[in-house]
């Protein structure tokens, strides 16, 4: 059976725009506003889940969503960079920050490599087998990883994958077999 994943990212935050390793930074008040308008062009699934993070589940709020938390959606576990922006590790941990850009088994932070993060992204979408339209609420990294995994892609691809805040992702197919339609905006460009 065909299964369609439609993957949402969340509204913009402080940490976004700072470039910095989110943990569980907030969803402040420019992202809600921005995820208001686009409420009535989310499209409708069987089932609805979000990522745990405050910022996945007030975007799920603000979209108008009945949805429920789910771990694996969880964003990527950098340990102890998780709060710092890019800038102040790259100047702390150079080596570090250079490995894990090259290394996909790298964690020089302590938490998920990219091997296991595009692994735990991967493990969820295939157990989605059965379903027919599951909509997720998930962070840029998740949304990413999906990818990588859904098309076999090498693991470096993952640093070539933009995803913007607000924006859906589609997969269908089923496990082994999926197709990609990216980075539709949720609400139409404002006419300006």
């Amino acid at each position: 059976m065909t299964v369609r994943v439609l993957l949402v990212s969340p509204a913009m935050n402080a940490a976004l725009r700072e470039a910095r390793f989110a943990g569980d930074a907030a969803l402040d008040a420019s992202g809600v506003r921005a995820a208001a308008p686009a409420a009535p062009h989310v499209p409708e699934a069987d089932r609805a889940v979000h990522g745990p993070s405050e910022r996945c589940s007030r975007t799920a709020e603000a979209l108008g969503l009945r949805s429920s938390g789910e771990p694996a959606l969880r964003e990527w576990g950098l340990g102890r960079w998780s709060g710092a922006r890019l800038d102040e590790v790259s100047a702390r941990e150079p080596e570090g920050v250079a490995a894990w850009l090259a290394d996909p088994s790298a964690a020089p932070h302590g938490g998920e490599s990219l091997l296991d993060l595009c692994a735990r992204a991967g493990t969820w979408l295939d157990s989605l087998q059965g379903e027919v339209r599951v909509l997720a609420v998930a962070e840029p990294s998740v949304v990413r990883a999906a990818v990588v995994h859904a098309l076999a892609l090498p693991p470096q691809a993952f640093w070539r994958l933009d995803v913007a805040p607000l924006t859906l992702t589609e997969l269908s197919g089923r496990s082994g077999r999926w197709n990609l339609r990216c980075g539709r905006p949720l609400a139409p460009a404002p006419a300006g």
